[in-house]
């Protein structure tokens, strides 16, 4: 399984909507897909909110980040993450 960072917008209508029953429909969405959620954040700045998710596969994330803004009007930047361990161990010298 992969990490995957979702940084959320909310869009002016589902602004208005927030609710405990959409947190779980997330939840729901990524399930559905195969993923794991390990951490959710409310944030304060230039995103919403912020999901640190695992995938099988990038697809899956992908699938995932759109029907979540389809549904429920939340637009996400997803981002891979890899531990910067494994990254020394891919690009350190």
């Amino acid at each position: 399984m992969s990490t995957f960072f979702m940084f959320g917008k909310y869009s002016a209508e589902s602004m208005r909507s927030i609710s405990a029953q959409r947190t779980r429909e997330v939840a729901d969405i990524v399930d559905r897909f195969g993923g794991e959620i390990l951490a959710m954040y409310a944030l304060l700045g230039a995103y919403d909110l912020v999901l640190i998710v695992k995938f099988s596969s990038m697809e899956d994330a992908l699938k995932a980040s759109v029907t979540i803004s389809q549904s429920l009007g939340i637009s996400f930047s997803t981002l891979p993450a890899i531990p910067v361990e494994e990254f020394d161990k891919l690009v350190g010298r």
